[in-house]
């Protein structure tokens, strides 16, 4: 075990196809980690070994592996970059000290690399760019507009550090203008050459503003520049790597990873300019034991703890953790603390991740990322600590669910084993919301989109063998009165012996939207002895459980017993009951009944030039803009919009946006449904009700 100054945690993080587990391949290839490149059309590469990966042909989960380059521990975490799947990637952030993020030189910075960028700068994470794809240009690219792009995208002053160079409109290699050396490859051979006198002229330009950024942050140091004076490699060096430490530099660089074009510079420059675990500020938690905040120093002398960052099932393994450890230090058959569920767990067996494979550890330290197989009661965002001094850090904030489906099983014995599919699904993937909605009865998953869901689905039926099928959720509409009404409830019945009699007279009245319901009585005389007008009131409920229309709840009314007729020896609690129910039924009848429908209350996230297009789909969908605020580049739309217009809003708004806006909905009020919609409503419960009779 060498000294954790040595140890790198890099995760690769960008959009999707901007090529992140390919250059995964390509650093474990250069670094003589693997003898030779897998790729993602092929199957096999270290990081996506799932079989969903493999068929999907991108990354749905992260993967880390683990290696050694020049003297290096480096932990090389890929994470996917589909929106569906960026769970992982807010998970990855949590466990690694640096980021490479990705950028297609063609395509240009996309929106979840937008996205992830910010997730970065919550963390105050050092980053570095990698122009990726640069074997995929024909002529000379225009960096200052791929440069230009960053600047607005990611709101930085990117610092170019290797840059390519074209001569006769073809691709030599790459400049290094820290070094002004050519680097040019072929299959994967490397060959430096100055670069040639008739191009010097034209980089220099790029080596002086290089220069600048980065000698910016030192103001003694860009004092002697300004003044012509030369600074050394060494200092130009350190300021580089000091301003990437304090995240007020970004560098980029440029390469190809399928080509292997700019790999071993990348790597180079990645493990010297990305902090090691001990650079690490102070991690910030609470005392379980007395809810005080407290601060664990990222050391092997502290007491141990750990966070696990992801959690996934193996058909053999069974349950695995993926942990990173930031103080301390384990070995095999140590007892540890889950402070997050006060439980204790046994690491029987710790091991080093890469990809699928594990290697067997005899300890590891702060700074490792470890495998851990079998941990019972632990989950995905758990802090595990020395019992004996507890520490329990920040959980991981998950993207929130913007899809919602109705999962069904197919068959009784899939209806057996869905909660518990479904639970561990949810250990792997915190992102994933399953409840049970108490009006409709149906199970709802919530999750990152439809591809996310299928996902999940799949999963199901490949690991726990439960097949489901995922439906639209059913819309939970209500159902209430819009005037005063009265009806007689009367329920007599005589079949020899003691008969069964119950007379009510009940009053309707609307309420206020959202004040639900009152029952009270005003009976005098005793016409309805007192024992029998709880048994009115049960009635009353059980009728507001389905409406006259459409069958749904009944809310936002008052019903008042008035009047009411007994027999001495025939009436009984169920005949109240039924007469009430009855009552109920007939005086909803006369008030004027309508349907009410779910309100949201939407916030859109959308660029300014989508702003008019998102307001109009709204209004066609029949919402009410609230307003709009300006947030950065972005507008912030808010608007009340009817549940059933939103159902599948997710597809809908990535395609209006280009995948740039997100919102986030949450139930505001009721509203009457329009009279036409309120009619199509009714025929399709008549229709259904049929349907289920048949």
């Amino acid at each position: 075990m060498g000294s954790v100054e040595n140890v790198r945690n890099i995760g690769l993080f960008g959009h999707a196809t901007t090529g992140k587990t390919t250059l995964s391949e390509a650093i474990l290839f250069t670094a003589n980690a693997i003898p030779k490149m897998g790729s993602v059309e092929a199957g096999n590469t270290v990081m996506d070994f799932d079989d969903e990966e493999k068929e999907r042909g991108n990354s749905i989960n992260l993967g880390v592996a683990r290696f050694n380059y020049k003297g290096k521990i480096v932990n090389l975490v890929d994470t996917p970059g589909y929106a569906n799947f960026i769970t992982d990637a807010f998970c990855a952030l949590r466990a690694v000290d640096g980021a490479i993020t990705m950028v297609s030189i063609v395509e240009g910075v996309k929106v979840q690399t937008e996205r992830l960028w910010k997730e970065m700068e919550v963390y105050s994470m050092p980053r570095i760019i990698f122009l990726n794809e640069v074997d995929k240009l024909t002529e000379e690219v225009d960096i200052e507009s791929v440069c230009k792009d960053i600047k607005e995208s990611l709101e930085i002053n990117p610092t170019i550090i290797t840059i390519p160079v074209f001569m006769k409109d073809k691709f030599p290699g790459i400049l290094d203008l820290l070094e002004m050396k050519l680097y040019s490859y072929d299959n994967g051979k490397r060959e430096v050459t100055e670069l040639p006198e008739n191009l010097r002229e034209k980089y220099l330009p790029y080596r002086e503003r290089c220069l600048e950024n980065v000698l910016e942050t030192n103001e003694e140091l860009m004092e002697k520049y300004l003044e012509g004076e030369e600074i050394s490699k060494e200092k130009i060096l350190q300021t580089l790597i000091k301003g990437v430490k304090e995240c007020t530099v970004f560098p980029v660089f440029s390469g190809s990873a399928l080509k292997l074009i700019g790999i071993d510079l990348l790597l180079d420059y990645a493990i010297n300019l990305l902090p090691n675990p001990t650079e690490r500020k102070p991690l910030e938690g609470i005392n379980p034991l007395t809810e005080e905040e407290i601060s664990r120093i990222p050391s092997e002398k502290e007491p141990f703890s750990a966070l696990v960052f992801k959690t996934y099932s193996d058909p053999f393994a069974g349950k695995i953790s993926l942990i990173r450890i930031f103080s301390g230090r384990i070995s095999p058959d140590t007892t540890v603390l889950n402070t997050t569920r006060d439980v204790k767990e046994k690491l029987s067996k710790i091991a080093y991740p890469f990809g699928k494979e594990q290697k067997v550890a005899m300890e590891a330290v702060c700074g490792d990322i470890i495998v851990v197989t079998k941990l019972k009661d632990t989950k995905t965002a758990d802090t595990l600590s020395d019992p004996s001094a507890p520490i329990k850090f920040k959980l991981i904030e998950y993207p929130t669910p913007i899809l919602s489906c109705a999962i069904k099983a197919k068959g009784k014995q899939d209806e057996e084993r869905i909660s518990i599919a479904l639970q561990r699904m949810m250990e792997e993937d915190p992102s994933i919301e399953v409840k049970r909605d108490p009006q409709t009865k149906e199970l709802i998953i919530s999750g990152l989109g439809k591809l996310h869901l299928e996902s999940i689905a799949n999963r199901m039926k490949k690991r726990f063998n439960v097949e489901v099928e995922l439906l639209p959720p059913k819309v939970p509409y209500k159902e209430t009165i819009k005037q005063k009404a009265e009806a007689q409830g009367k329920y007599v019945k005589q079949s020899g012996g003691r008969g069964q009699y119950g007379v009510v007279w009940l009053r309707l009245e609307p309420l206020p939207r959202g004040a639900g319901f009152e029952f009270c009585e005003t009976i005098v005389g005793g016409v309805v002895p007192r024992q029998y007008i709880p048994s009115v009131e049960k009635g009353v409920r059980k009728a507001l459980e389905e409406g006259i229309l459409a069958g749904y709840p009944v809310v936002d009314v008052k019903a008042t017993l008035f009047d009411g007729k007994h027999h001495p020896v025939d009436s009984s609690d169920l005949a109240f009951q039924i007469a009430a129910s009855m009552a109920f039924k007939e005086a909803m009848a006369k008030a004027n009944p309508v349907i009410l429908e779910p309100i949201m209350k939407i916030e859109i996230t959308t660029p300014n030039d989508c702003v008019g297009d998102v307001i109009g789909d709204l209004n066609s969908r029949r919402g009410k803009v609230l307003g709009i605020e300006a947030k950065g580049k972005m507008q912030i739309v808010k608007a009340l919009v009817p549940l059933a217009e939103v159902l599948e809003y997710a597809a809908v708004l990535r395609s209006i946006t280009g995948g740039r806006g997100n919102y986030s909905m949450v139930l505001s009020h009721y509203e009457e449904v329009p009279s036409h919609i309120a009619k199509s409503i009714i025929e399709e419960a008549k229709k259904n009700s049929k349907e289920t009779a048949g």
